[in-house]
């Protein structure tokens, strides 16, 4: 780690550079906070590491060098005391054409897939796409805002003959729980009870707020890893989701075998050569950064709530404990979450993502994407506020 300070004030104008996030819009006064994707310049260490790619001039195929498997396996040791044995890792282009291949590899159509929602939007898509058939539990929603597990519920959703999948989600994004081991004990439990496999997404593992550790899924006993495939990318952490680079572990040689004939079936097997130096350098040298972002969404969040809870308490905040979106109930406005979003759009210019994307459960709520200068959050919350109370 280094003594540097990382300015994440700096507001960089992404406008007409193709970004999904901020050319969506037609109008330039749109501030958008939906898509999982920062509006902060990468960490220097791996702008480095591009700008001397580069320079070399010549772009054509990559081989995947051992230095990528040790980035991860020393990064998970050091960061999360998770132990990864090189045999385990398989690359691919992103999470998400993990999910699919994984799928594809580990079910057959007609087969139940079990989610916990409010959940990303792309495990509905990418079990459709595997023709098989989503089974939503939804989780406990608190008189605190917060979210837990409700395993009765979970079990009763994996006893079944059809179910033998459990598409997990670790830190969850939209409900921002960082999940405790017991909880990832419980949830072992029960699948190596009903013969239940678990592919758990791990790709927010880094965001973290003050006083929540993430534990890979995989990590809490021999048990779960043998039962476990985990998906995981320095991509959301570290701004660098376009250059499309990820991994996946799996222990089990058979389920890995066929994961990676998935993987070539689906024309995902590859990285580009960006995408490659951006992964080494994040998982190598960007322990700094990401250290000092945690800090910086913190102050974010704290913001927003401050905002809201003093303009807007109709508005209720689930406790962020990672990722870096905030998910809101808006239930008590008497609107649907459609309504809302539109309403914050077209009078507060704003673009937030409707909670029912997230499943039946995310039905009544928000979510806002908090990656971005603080000037923008205060500038945007306040004008939420301001749609709402017309």
């Amino acid at each position: 780690m280094t003594n540097d300070k990382f300015n994440f004030d700096e507001i960089v104008d992404r406008h007409g550079t193709h970004s999904v996030k901020w050319d969506k819009c037609e109008s330039h006064d749109i501030i958008p906070m939906w898509v999982a994707d920062m509006d902060f310049k990468a960490a220097p260490c791996i702008i480095d590491a591009l700008e001397e790619r580069l320079e070399h001039g010549i772009f054509g195929y990559a081989n995947v060098p051992e230095e990528f498997y040790n980035s991860i396996i020393n990064w998970f040791q050091r960061r999360h005391n998770w132990t990864i044995n090189r045999d385990w890792i398989e690359y691919t282009t992103g999470v998400v054409p993990a999910f699919d291949a994984i799928l594809k590899a580990v079910t057959k159509p007609g087969e139940n897939v079990v989610v916990l929602t409010p959940v990303y939007n792309c495990f509905f898509t990418c079990i459709e796409s595997n023709k098989c058939n989503t089974v939503e539990v939804p989780l406990t929603y608190n008189d605190n805002y917060s979210y837990t597990i409700n395993f009765k519920a979970l079990e009763q959703a994996l006893s079944d003959d059809n179910t033998h999948t459990l598409l997990f989600c670790n830190p969850h994004n939209p409900a921002g729980r960082v999940w405790t081991k017991n909880e990832l004990l419980e949830v072992n439990k029960l699948c190596i009870k009903h013969g239940v496999t678990v592919i758990s997404d791990e790709i927010h593992c880094e965001m973290m707020m003050p006083g929540y550790h993430y534990t890979p899924f995989a990590s809490i006993s021999a048990e779960a890893q043998n039962n476990c495939i985990t998906c995981g990318s320095p991509s959301k952490s570290f701004n660098i989701a376009g250059l499309q680079a990820a991994f996946i572990t799996c222990s089990n040689p058979t389920q890995k075998a066929s994961i990676n004939q998935a993987l070539i079936d689906n024309q995902v097997y590859s990285i580009n050569p960006f995408g490659l130096e951006a992964f080494m350098a994040a998982y190598n040298h960007g322990e700094s950064w990401i250290l000092q972002f945690n800090e910086y969404l913190a102050g974010n969040f704290n913001l927003m709530c401050d905002m809201m809870n003093k303009e807007l308490p109709q508005f209720h905040i689930t406790p962020i404990e990672g990722t870096y979106l905030a998910w809101i109930d808006v239930t008590p406005t008497g609107m649907t979450s459609a309504q809302v979003t539109q309403k914050i759009l077209d009078d507060g210019k704003v673009l937030v993502n409707d909670g029912a994307m997230y499943g039946k459960a995310g039905d009544g709520f928000i979510r806002i994407n908090l990656a971005t200068p603080r000037s923008l959050v205060k500038e945007a919350t306040q004008r939420i506020i301001n749609s709402m109370k017309q």
